[in-house]
């Protein structure tokens, strides 16, 4: 008896948030098809990621940082949304200044740290790498560009989410991690003409290692005591969680002749990558607000207003996984690469996020709970770790399923 009656609140919570779901379906929807110029852009520089070695092994962390950045922002956001106390203002103590500060001080310091571990990464790995003062130009030039138009839109998404009541936790996330695929690898892939001029690589990667000690110290010393708040909770999150990319990285690496045979599913890992963790966005970013509302208290065993978000997290998945796979054979195809086997091609992408949907949604909320536990604001915490986690996660399911369907040919 008790059983049937929470499952009909359970119920009677999932039509109440049936606004949520469509805007959440919507944005998600929208940033999948976002992501595939992220997959177009990965699969058409085949040629200069053999000429690059080691730009590979970047790529994942560079476009996982504009998530870490932006998601993180775009949560602190949608809990002062949810609390009432956002407000559009360009004043240097209002939230929307402070959140554009942090987003140029760590794209400067954070793209220098990840040159620096993909070169070694690749000698680490025995991979051969071009130079070291190569990848700072890459990351800081391609991550400045990429993070210029991520944080407009990102800007632009608040002020409308406030204005017109959208739920920012549900919109803002899919959007901001699709928007750094899209963004992101065509700005790194056009920071690689300049090295490949000698003379010029040597000016703008000095000028990017002096930018990104400057932004460095500003984001130490800054006066704001908020801003130093988010920027030392960062701090870890920055350092570590590029690590999990970079071992994406070296996997698509390893597989770099396989994957560029099945050119299917380097349109596909892109978006499915991206939507893995946007889905963990979501639900942490939901999770994280209710905490620091009260809504919902840190407890082990997840209360209804959480089993609701993660019910209408699992449902997009469904939906969205299946869509990913349908767009990127009809690209494919489209494109002159049609795949072998569409169908397994399809039924893999739904595959593999049915295995990443309840890994993302299970460790997000415990993530949540212990980060709030520990006195953190979960929304610095939460939203950077989850995506990076599901972007190898993501690669890894892909990898497999794909490999054990024979898809994708063992090498």
């Amino acid at each position: 008896m008790a059983i049937k009656r929470r499952a009909k609140r359970l119920f009677r919570s999932l039509r109440a948030e049936r606004r949520t779901l469509r805007q959440g379906l919507v944005a998600l929807v929208l940033s999948t098809v976002a992501g595939f110029v992220a997959g177009l852009t990965l699969s058409g520089i085949g040629d200069t990621l053999r000429t690059l070695p080691g730009l590979f092994i970047l790529i994942p962390a560079a476009v996982g940082m504009r998530g870490t950045i932006f998601g993180a922002i775009g949560a602190r956001l949608g809990t002062t949304n949810a609390a009432g106390t956002f407000e559009v203002s360009r004043r240097k103590n209002g939230v929307l200044y402070q959140n554009v500060y942090v987003a140029v001080v760590t794209t400067f310091g954070s793209s220098i740290w990840l040159a620096l571990l993909a070169k070694v990464a690749g000698a680490a790995f025995g991979k051969p790498s071009i130079s070291v003062w190569s990848l700072v130009t890459i990351s800081v030039l391609g991550g400045v560009l990429g993070s210029v138009f991520i944080l407009l839109v990102t800007v632009a998404l608040s002020v409308l989410s406030y204005r017109r009541g959208w739920d920012l936790d549900s919109v803002s996330t899919p959007m901001v991690t699709a928007l750094g695929d899209m963004v992101t690898l065509p700005t790194l892939f056009l920071a690689t003409y300049v090295v490949r001029d000698q003379t010029a690589n040597a000016i703008v990667s000095g000028i990017c290692v002096a930018a990104a000690l400057y932004a460095i110290l500003r984001a130490y010393t800054v006066s704001a005591l908020i801003v130093r708040r988010v920027i030392l909770e960062m701090t870890a999150v920055i350092l570590l969680t590029p690590i999990l990319d970079i071992f994406a990285g070296v996997l698509q690496e390893h597989r770099l002749v396989e994957l560029t045979a099945v050119p299917v599913l380097l349109i596909l890992i892109p978006p499915f990558v991206s939507q893995a963790g946007a889905l963990g966005g979501i639900f942490s970013s939901r999770i994280s607000s209710k905490l620091q509302i009260g809504v919902i208290t840190p407890r082990g065993l997840p209360e209804p207003p959480a089993l609701v978000d993660g019910t209408i997290v699992f449902a997009l998945g469904v939906v969205v996984f299946s869509l990913i796979g349908i767009i990127a054979v009809g690209l494919a195809t489209l494109t002159g690469h049609a795949p072998v086997s569409p169908n397994r091609v399809i039924v893999g992408a739904l595959v593999a996020g049915l295995i990443a949907t309840p890994v993302t949604i299970v460790f997000s909320y415990y993530l949540a709970i212990v980060t709030y536990r520990f006195g953190l604001d979960p929304d610095n915490q939460t939203v950077p770790i989850i995506t990076s986690v599901m972007d190898l996660a993501g690669v890894a399911c892909v990898l497999f399923v794909m490999s054990v369907s024979g898809v994708l040919p063992h090498g």
